[in-house]
């Protein structure tokens, strides 16, 4: 799977399945939470594709091998990878499945789903280690009821698992102070989403978030956690225009954070609420080149990243390993 080919499958985003009785695995986090997708590898790249049974995409087995056409012509060879927890060789786990924030493209509000215990994440952990494939660790939260108590709970989480010896990674909603917390229980890196770097379409889709506070944590997390290893996700499809992705993806880059551009999932749940358009192949490759030179000019390198998405890159194009 070339890069072109793994930016059309991105810009589709879905697949059918075949075989009848196969069944893809079910999501928890952001805006695909509920919804059930697979993991298709082949060469060095990963795609993670949301299950749908009225996808133009279809993927067939032939044993162990997998093929995915588009309108009947093969267009990629590989396997399907089994996740671990939520993605392959990582635990990544979502300790509160709902959010007193309603983020229009996000489904998480409208699940409600259930917050799993300090108890059950310890023993979700310890069943992936048992695999003797865990790689490293990823704890992402809703806010169930403030975020201080959401990461005042994750820090506990950390705590605990840093016997474990392996990479932590932690994406929660930011306030003033979050990074120290998080940085005293021996997380190695953080995630904070501005989901958008349009200011105004940012205050439509994330009411009640502040975009400057966003913005400070990123600010502060960089000096604390280091250069490559903070991360935001910017989504395109919400209306933004390519200049301002460009100006957004700079001011990231120049404070040392590492975007993670991520092609927007129009979930059935909030149909209506929010104009959402998945960016085609060529608006896709586009920007992640845009943003693998600058993060090349800035002297910053996605392959260095210990934790989430840049180590996973089944949703998205990403620089220092998908390009």
């Amino acid at each position: 799977m070339d890069l072109e080919t793994k930016a059309l499958l991105l810009s589709r985003g879905t697949v059918q399945l075949s075989q009848p009785g196969r069944e893809g695995k079910m999501s928890t986090a952001g805006p695909g939470a509920g919804e059930s997708s697979i993991f298709f590898q082949s060469g060095s790249r990963m795609v993670r594709l949301s299950v749908v049974d009225s996808s133009a995409l279809q993927l067939e087995m032939d044993g162990d091998e997998a093929t995915i056409s588009l309108e009947g012509r093969v267009i990629a060879r590989g396997r399907v990878v089994e996740p671990l927890l939520h993605c392959p060789d990582q635990a990544y786990i979502t300790i509160s499945e709902r959010c007193i924030y309603d983020c229009k493209f996000c489904a998480v509000p409208r699940l409600m789903g259930k917050v799993k215990s300090h108890e059950r994440v310890m023993e979700m952990a310890k069943e992936a280690m048992a695999t003797g494939r865990l790689e490293s660790i990823s704890l992402t939260s809703g806010t169930e009821v403030s975020p201080q108590h959401e990461a005042e709970r994750v820090a506990a989480l950390v705590r605990d698992l840093l016997p474990f010896g392996l990479p932590i990674g932690v994406s929660v909603n930011p306030f003033p102070g979050v990074n120290r917390i998080l940085l005293d229980a021996g997380a190695d890196e953080v995630k904070y989403n501005l989901e958008t770097v349009d200011r105004d379409i940012f205050a439509q889709v994330c009411p009640g978030l502040s975009y400057q506070e966003i913005m400070d944590a990123l600010e502060e997390a960089v000096e604390l956690f280091g250069p490559n290893h903070v991360f935001s996700n910017v989504i395109i499809g919400l209306g933004e225009s390519d200049q301002s992705l460009r100006q957004g993806i700079d001011e990231l880059i120049d404070m040392g954070v590492l975007p993670i551009l991520r092609a927007a999932y129009p979930h059935p749940l909030r149909r209506g609420e929010v104009d959402i358009v998945r960016p085609s192949a060529d608006r896709m490759l586009g920007l992640a080149r845009y943003l693998r030179m600058e993060l090349d000019e800035k002297g910053l390198d996605g392959s260095l990243a210990l934790t989430g998405c840049y180590r996973c890159t089944g949703c998205d194009l990403a620089p220092g390993r998908d390009l």
